[in-house]
Parts: C-alpha cells; sequence; structure tokens
C-alpha cells in the first residue's frame, strides 16, 4: 500500500494511534488524528507528536467532511470494527486496518506473532528473552505495551520482532504473515466485544491465515480447536503439550520440558529451574521455546533465558510476605480463564480477591477450579453480586461484598493467617474502577508494601 500523499485518518488518540499517526506522517501521508472524546486536550495530544508532525486533529463527531477526505482508515484496537463511521467507510470502499498491519506494511526482518486468551505477555516476554541471547536486534512489541508503529522503523533484515497481538487488533489484519504464529489456547473471552465465540475464534485463527509453507504456527494441543486447526494449515505446526507425550513437538513429564523431533527426544530444561509457577507457565515457555528453535537459537542459549527469566509483572507476581502471609498480584488475570491458572498456582488456604466490570463472563468453572483453597472470597467492582451468586449456586459460604478495593485490602490483611497467601486475582477487567490493569496491580502492591510487620 503507497502513503505518499494518501490521505489517511487515524482514529484514536491513544498510545497505537498517535504511533500510527507518528509514522504516517514520516512517510508522507496527509494525516488526520481522529478521536470520538471531544473533551481531549489538543495541547496535549499534539505535544506527543512533537513538534515535526504537520497533520490535523478532529475530536468528537466523525464529520460528513472527514469522511469524504479519507483515502484509508487507521483504527486503534480499542475502536470496535462496527462504529457507524468505520462501517460507512467500509461501505465506500475504503480500507480499514489496525496499527499492526499497517505496522506488518513497513516492517523488515523476522517477525513471531503471538496471541491466545491467556499467557501472551509471558511468553511474548519470554521469547523475547530467548531471541535476545542470540540476536542483537529484537524487538519486543505490541499489546505488551509499546505499540509495533513506534517502533518498526528501527528494523532491519537481521532484526527479530516479537509482537504480542489480541484480538482485537487481529480483526483488521490483511496481508499480514508472521513468519512464527503462535496460539496459545482459546477461551471465552471479550464477548462484549466479538459478540460470538465463533467471531472471537475466527479473530483469533487470523493470526495464521496468510501464512505458508516456509513459516511456522505453535498451537496448544490440549486444545481440541487448536488441534483441529492446526491439520488445516499451510504452515509447518509444532505443538506443544503439558497433558501428554508427543512423538512431534514439546511435552512435559516429570517435571521437565522435551523436545521429541524426527524420532529422537531432547532435554531441555526442569521446570523447578524456572522463575514462574504454574502448568499453564509451562505451556507459555514450551511455546517460547519452540520459537526459538524455530529461528535456530541454540538449546544451551534458550536454557540460559528460561533460567534467568523472571514472572511477568502483573501475572501471579509474588510480592512481598507480610506477618507470615504470602501475598501475590494477577491483576492481569482480566477474565475466568486467566484466574484459574492464578488459583490453581496457590499452594494452601488463600484469600482471593476478585471482580470488577462484567464482559459477559461466565464464572462457574473457575469457582470450581478453587477445589477448596478459597477461604475467603473478597469480591468488588461490577461483578461482585453476580459472581456472589454464582458462588453461592456452587456452595462457597465465606464470600465477602466490598464496596472499594481498599475496604477489599483490610478485610484480607485483618483476616489473613500466618501461612495464608492473598492472591489478587479479579476474573474481571479493571475498568470502572481503574485505567487498567497495571493500575490495579500497581495499587496492590503498594498497599502491601505499605503493610508494618509485627
Amino acid at each position: 500500500m503507497e502513503f505518499q500523499g494518501k490521505k489517511i485518518t487515524v482514529a484514536g488518540a491513544g498510545i497505537s494511534g498517535v504511533a500510527a499517526a507518528g509514522l504516517l506522517a514520516g512517510a508522507g501521508a496527509a494525516v488526520t488524528l481522529y478521536d470520538g472524546n471531544a473533551a481531549l486536550s489538543l495541547q496535549e495530544v499534539r505535544a506527543k507528536l512533537g513538534a515535526d508532525f504537520n497533520g490535523s486533529f478532529v475530536f468528537g463527531e466523525f464529520t460528513g467532511e472527514l469522511l469524504q477526505n479519507t483515502e484509508v482508515l487507521v483504527i486503534s484496537p480499542g475502536i470496535p470494527t462496527d462504529l457507524p463511521f468505520v462501517t460507512e467507510l467500509k461501505r465506500r470502499g475504503v480500507p480499514v486496518i489496525g496499527e499492526i498491519e499497517l505496522a506488518y506494511l513497513f516492517a523488515k526482518g523476522k517477525l513471531v506473532a503471538i496471541t491466545g486468551t491467556n499467557g501472551k505477555t509471558t511468553t511474548t516476554a519470554l521469547t523475547g528473552a530467548i531471541m535476545r541471547t542470540f540476536y542483537e536486534n529484537v524487538l519486543v512489541v505490541g499489546n505488551i505495551g509499546t505499540p509495533y508503529t513506534a517502533l518498526v522503523h528501527t528494523t532491519d533484515d537481521m532484526t527479530v520482532t516479537v509482537a504480542e497481538i489480541s484480538s482485537f487488533q487481529l480483526e483488521t489484519v490483511d496481508s499480514f504473515r508472521p513468519d512464527v504464529a503462535m496460539i496459545l489456547n482459546i477461551t471465552p473471552d471479550h464477548l462484549n466485544r466479538h459478540h460470538t465465540m465463533e467471531n472471537y475464534i475466527a479473530a483469533k485463527e487470523a493470526i495464521a491465515a496468510n501464512q505458508t509453507e516456509q513459516d511456522a504456527c505453535i498451537l496448544n494441543y490440549e486444545d481440541e480447536r487448536l488441534r483441529a486447526f492446526g491439520a488445516g494449515l499451510k504452515s509447518r505446526v509444532i505443538y506443544f503439550s503439558s497433558a501428554r507425550v508427543l512423538t512431534e513437538g514439546l511435552f512435559l513429564k516429570d517435571g521437565a520440558i522435551y523436545y521429541a523431533h524426527e524420532g529422537s527426544k531432547e532435554y531441555i530444561a526442569k521446570t523447578e529451574e524456572l522463575n514462574i509457577i504454574g502448568r499453564h507457565n509451562y505451556e507459555n515457555a514450551m511455546a517460547a521455546i519452540a520459537a526459538g528453535l524455530v529461528l535456530g537459537v541454540p538449546v544451551p542459549l534458550i536454557q540460559q533465558a528460561l533460567c534467568e527469566f523472571k514472572a511477568v509483572e502483573h501475572r501471579i507476581e509474588y510480592v512481598a510476605t507480610k506477618r507470615g502471609v504470602r501475598y501475590y498480584n494477577d491483576s492481569k488475570g482480566t477474565n475466568p480463564d486467566a484466574a484459574i491458572q492464578g488459583i490453581r498456582a496457590m499452594a494452601g488456604n488463600t484469600l482471593l480477591i476478585a471482580g470488577g466490570y462484567d464482559k459477559g463472563s461466565d464464572y462457574d468453572e473457575w469457582i470450581e477450579a478453587f477445589d477448596g483453597k478459597v477461604g475467603y472470597l473478597v469480591l468488588i467492582g461490577q461483578t461482585k453480586e453476580k459472581i456472589a451468586e454464582a458462588a453461592e449456586k456452587h456452595g462457597l459460604k465465606n464470600v465477602v461484598l466490598c464496596d472499594s478495593f481498599s475496604e477489599a485490602m483490610e478485610f484480607c490483611t485483618a483476616h489473613a493467617k500466618k501461612g495464608d497467601a492473598v492472591l489478587l486475582s479479579p476474573a474481571c477487567a479493571s475498568w470502572g474502577m481503574f485505567q487498567n490493569y497495571e493500575e490495579r496491580g500497581r495499587i496492590f502492591k503498594e498497599y502491601v508494601n505499605a503493610l508494618q510487620e509485627e
């Protein structure tokens, strides 16, 4: 796609939109940065783009004039693709792409793209760490924090880019074709955005849609949908499993990870050597190992990266032990399936803080996974009554509803006994009480670190 002289509207003035607008302006496009929030400060947004940015700004209504003057629309991942102005531009035949697709059109080098309902951030960070043991120029971008478009101008033919890709971002890909794709798992999430599970699955599977025989796709063998999906791919498929021994692929057996390939079995690492806990994290590690193997990283360097890697912030992150109570921050457990992994990683009696924004999730399977570990279920946010009803249905007695996060923390610190754990693993998004899950996790850690020892 040619951008020089094109009238391009970038929708969304957040971190992704600002990065995309800057990239396009540098490529000679006539850029308009649009955002539906009319209260945004033009001065603050302009300052993020720098003095060299010569585009225009529209905040509030997507006007008829802007519709007429848009030759390409680039939308940020937070903007639904069924909004009226997006639908109208599509009807007019205007190309609509996302920030990830835009970056891909500019990118050089190798690309590892990682998606899945849960585990994306840990796997992306670990894959980046593995690649950095062998490659000089490695970028870790995408949903993990740094927009792909913000760094794509630094890529060359020797660059390896590792990108965390969300279902929102995958809705708007077209020519996107990673050298290595990963789908870690697919469980219900974001159905308020995608409307149906079928739409959500289709978005995830788009990560491998353009791959050829020269590419590789890494899939979780224990996810039946992904096993069936892999059977129809053109690319080389590498499976990983935490439940069985595979004749081809990565598998977990007797506390160790192995790689089976062409009739041989190669030892990779013992799980006790890793600084991440839980079966789901061993699955994440196997996926990252597979990506390293595909791109030629020697096994000793992979082993080095595995042993040195620390848990990602906000994902079953050990915070501190205060008064004999262990505190864990799993604020990134923003859906029930992710939160299942959090509670499974706990070893004993746990006071669990949960609840938040309602994404239309079902909480039954999550509550069933408590397995007698949850001494108190402490609920906050929009979903607290909904979760409490589900807990009552499953016979859970010690359910506490709190009006604020601080009240929940105070309850836990007052009732936790020596040897217990307090786990923040909300099973819900943070919106409504916090700006994002990072803020929620940060506040949790600040509270814990401020606790005085007796």
